[in-house]
């Protein structure tokens, strides 16, 4: 919920983030587009498209920090009362470093757009 009330206020105050050079086109469901149009109506200064990559980014981190965290058998570091990490072996830690890898893809691919300009 917390997340929903930063997205209100970003689209209040009209931040910016970097994007890919990637396009993703959808179909919404029609009670969702429905949805969709009522927020844009209600922050005309944020377009369709802002809305639609914030909502995104915002379930992507809800559903990331959903994702269960399994104990290893291998400790990886000690809290601040010595008590052992274990890794994370279940799909958090999978998601993560596919999330990192992606995430470089998508940076290399923006600088060589840059470098052919």
């Amino acid at each position: 919920m917390e997340k929903f009330r930063e997205l209100i206020h970003k689209w209040e105050s009209r931040s910016r983030n970097c994007l890919t050079k990637r396009e993703y086109a959808v179909r919404l469901p029609i009670h969702d587009a429905a949805r969709l149009e009522a927020l844009n109506e209600l922050y005309p200064n944020v377009s369709r498209e802002e809305i639609i990559t914030d909502l995104i980014s915002s379930g992507l981190d809800e559903m990331e920090s959903a994702l269960p965290y399994i104990k290893g058998k291998r400790v990886i570091a000690e809290d601040d009362h010595g008590d052992p990490i274990y890794e994370d072996i279940g799909p958090s830690s999978t998601f993560h470093t596919s999330s990192k890898k992606h995430e470089k893809i998508l940076h290399d691919e923006i600088e060589q757009t840059k470098n052919k300009s």
